[in-house]
């Protein structure tokens, strides 16, 4: 009877040793703690195109454009992207009549968004609120045309 209790508590440590880190989990870490995900914006796409997050996690993002143009980064669901598409057409497409250094970019739109130019990071933390499908998009000229997005399961 020892011995078979025994067994019982030597399984129980080597399986709980073995149990997965919060980098094999694709929708985080239930602990709270920020995820931090590495995304490069080169010419019409986002690496990694999709991703899996959890509701109410906190992901720290880092830009990084490995592209020859200037990207953006603007987070909303599908119809929330294709509203922002809307208003970037009636201002001429691009960001290129604003004045990109007084003003953060979330200033300018009501979704959480950054502006990425040529060889440089930006860094931006979201916390996903609700369930649902969500996207990262890009809508300089041509670019949320080409695919320029990165769909979120929440």
């Amino acid at each position: 009877m020892k011995r078979a209790l025994a067994l019982v508590v030597a399984s129980a440590i080597v399986l709980a040793a073995c149990g997965s880190d919060a980098g094999s989990d694709p929708a985080g870490d239930a602990s709270g703690e920020t995820r931090t995900i590495e995304v490069s914006m080169t010419d019409m796409a986002y690496a990694p195109a999709d991703l899996d997050v959890a509701v109410g996690e906190t992901v720290r993002f880092v830009f990084r454009n490995d592209g020859a143009v200037r990207h953006e980064a603007v987070f909303g669901n599908q119809e929330e992207q294709e509203a922002h598409h809307a208003e970037m057409a009636e201002m001429g497409g691009d960001h290129d009549g604003m004045d990109m250094g007084s003003m953060p970019h979330d200033e300018m739109t009501e979704l959480h968004s950054v502006v990425v130019e040529p060889g440089e990071t930006v860094e931006m933390t979201h916390t996903f609120e609700a369930s649902g499908p969500m996207m990262i998009g890009c809508h300089e000229p041509g670019h949320w045309e080409a695919g320029m997005k990165m769909d979120i399961d929440v």
